[in-house]
């Protein structure tokens, strides 16, 4: 079994590594400044170090042992919070692929369950761990990969279903059944996995991405509107009043001086 030491050896020792689909370390000798940045659906791991990442109005503080998956595709703001050249930050993320997924989902047995949101923090049990240090060994043994590196990820996806984020990963596979579907079955399986229509869903993707770009100053608010595909400014504003409280500009003024503040903590 791996210890945490191990773990952390080797993912600095690979780095940016692509030799196993759809993994990728990150390493980071330095704490960074907070940023706009795009989840896609994945598991994250952090080995070292700290992060802080904003999702809306929430901000996750985590560390070494925790665990994120991201159900859906997410607008956020991340931050490298702890990190030296001595004792970099470091976290392995593992992208989801939905067929790979629907497959173990198919082989697992269902947990009871809810889960409303599209993204869940977790502290990561001991036999995930193991797993994940399974998968990242295989980068010291590159010739194992294309035979071991498969069952990793099966096994790794299962501890996740079989736990309390489950549910969450459940959401993911359904919403790849929904593909070939009449358009009511559709449209009723789409809002029973999302809770919202895909009409809903395609404009909340919209808004939530012209609050990254509007907090990280990427143009006014005119500018962003047009380009996340609104025609009228002023429906626009309203929508995005609607979902965040606030007018855009106010909005994302209030959401960098909210990164001010927990930066202080």
């Amino acid at each position: 079994m791996s210890t945490a030491s191990d773990l952390c050896q080797v993912a600095a020792r690979h780095a940016g590594s692509e030799a196993i689909p759809r993994l990728v370390i990150h390493k980071l000798e330095r704490p960074s400044e907070l940023a706009p940045l795009i989840y896609e659906p994945s598991v994250c791991l952090i080995l070292q170090g700290k992060k802080r990442t904003i999702i809306g109005g929430e901000v996750l503080d985590y560390g070494a042992g925790s665990c994120l998956v991201i159900a859906a595709e997410l607008s956020a703001l991340g931050q490298v919070t702890e990190a030296t050249a001595s004792h970099p930050f470091l976290a392995a993320a593992l992208s989801i692929d939905t067929t790979v997924l629907s497959d173990v989902i198919q082989k697992t047995p269902n947990i009871d369950g809810s889960q409303t949101k599209s993204f869940a923090l977790r502290s990561a049990s001991d036999r995930l761990i193991d797993t994940w240090g399974r998968l990242l060994t295989l980068l010291e043994r590159p010739e194992e990969i294309p035979a071991l590196a498969p069952l990793c990820e099966h096994e790794l996806l299962y501890r996740l279903l079989i736990g309390p984020i489950g549910p969450l990963l459940r959401q993911i596979g359904a919403m790849a059944e929904l593909a070939g579907m009449s358009l009511t079955t559709f449209h009723r399986r789409f809002k029973t996995v999302t809770g919202v229509s895909p009409l809903q869903y395609q404009k909340q993707i919209r808004l939530h991405e012209a609050k990254r770009c509007l907090v990280a100053r990427e143009g006014n608010a005119s500018s962003i509107a047009f380009r996340v595909g609104y025609e009228s400014t002023s429906q626009f504003s309203r929508e995005y009043r609607r979902l965040f409280g606030m007018p855009p500009m106010q909005d994302a003024a209030a959401a960098r001086e909210l990164a001010k503040i927990t930066s202080m903590f």
